[in-house]
């Protein structure tokens, strides 16, 4: 088992890899995109990491739509979608391992981590985003991809490729 050291502003941390990088996810959870082309395509307004992602690899990073601050012009939709790190821990989203939240915890499951309680706790988030494409079949017609682009970069920012609804 390989294991991972994070010293960064928000934690000093370790973890261990106990599966290959992006195999082996529990079989309710598939996402339809990886971290490197979620950050590609840009999500989280170009700044989630805040520019620490050293323990992540290089590669993910050298398509990345990333800013120095929050600018909504970096994602895909050039839409804001996201809502704070604060107002995350007010709601109760955040799980002290992964300080910067549900994306933070998808690349390190991504990666090889597991924590059975909480993987399965973040699998049910995630699985909970389908409304929103049940909203885009809904309410847009097939590959018009300027409707709803709010609910489309929240998807995103959850690993659903919104540009496919």
């Amino acid at each position: 088992m390989t294991t991972i050291h994070v010293r960064d502003s928000l934690q000093n941390y370790q973890y261990q890899l106990a599966e290959p990088e992006g195999a082996n996810f529990a079989p309710d959870f598939q996402p339809e995109l990886t971290p490197a082309e979620m950050l590609e395509l840009g999500v989280f307004g170009g700044h989630y990491f805040e520019g620490e992602h050293s323990e992540f690899p290089a590669e993910w990073f050298k398509d990345a739509r990333l800013s120095a601050t929050h600018d909504s012009l970096q994602n895909y939709f050039e839409i804001d979608a996201s809502q704070s790190r604060e107002e995350w821990q007010r709601k109760g989203w955040i799980y002290d391992d992964d300080p910067r939240g549900w994306f933070q915890w998808y690349c390190r499951y991504y990666l090889g981590r597991r924590i059975p309680d909480e993987d399965a706790r973040q699998i049910k988030r995630w699985r909970m985003m389908t409304r929103h494409v049940g909203q885009i079949k809904a309410f847009c017609s097939p590959g018009d991809i300027t409707c709803r682009r709010r609910q489309r970069q929240a998807l995103l920012h959850w690993a659903y490729d919104s540009r496919k609804i």
